[in-house]
């Protein structure tokens, strides 16, 4: 266990703003590396709304282990309190993205028009070089689902489920801020 010595302070565990960054840190890495099997391994190619909800995860990860090692090292909670609030709002923004990609495959509403829908082919001159770059994985079509929910839907319930930690890390951040800055 990562255990602070008596002068420093106490264990990771009552450090909440660092308890939180290092778990959306451990979250957000497995996410990404589940995203990652199941392309690489399993052989699912992700549609471009797919690879957009990583973007959350590449800023969000390594701020997270950011926010660790400041609230490790004792910076101030204001910086914590800023950096978990910024995790928050990558979370919040990508479980609107997760949620809109869902409604997308259920077929609720209209996704991007160049992933969704029937393909645009043009004239027929140079159709075989247009070919070229349509891409064929599709946003309104789940690659896999489990129990009712695709990829996506399970990206916005884990984003939604890391955006609540980065807001009870800013939370206790906030509460202590007075306090230990």
């Amino acid at each position: 266990m990562l255990v602070r010595s008596q002068t420093q302070g106490t264990s990771v565990r009552a450090d909440v703003p660092l308890a939180a960054s290092l778990i959306i840190a451990a979250v957000g890495t497995l996410t990404i590396a589940g995203a990652w099997f199941f392309e690489l391994i399993i052989g699912l190619k992700p549609c471009p709304m797919c690879l957009e909800q990583r973007w959350p995860y590449y800023i969000g990860i390594p701020l997270a282990l950011i926010v660790a090692l400041a609230a490790w090292r004792r910076a101030p909670r204001v910086v914590l309190l800023l950096g978990l609030l910024a995790i928050a709002g990558l979370m919040i923004w990508n479980v609107y993205m997760g949620v809109f990609h869902a409604g997308v495959e259920w077929k609720w509403w209209l996704g991007p028009q160049e992933c969704s829908g029937a393909a645009q082919l043009g004239q027929p001159g140079g159709l075989l070089d247009r070919l070229k770059t349509i891409n064929v994985t599709r946003c309104d079509e789940a690659a896999w689902r489990f129990l009712g929910l695709s990829l996506a839907g399970y990206n916005a319930l884990i984003s939604g489920a890391l955006a609540v930690i980065a807001l009870l890390g800013a939370k206790a951040a906030y509460g202590s801020s007075s306090v230990s800055q």
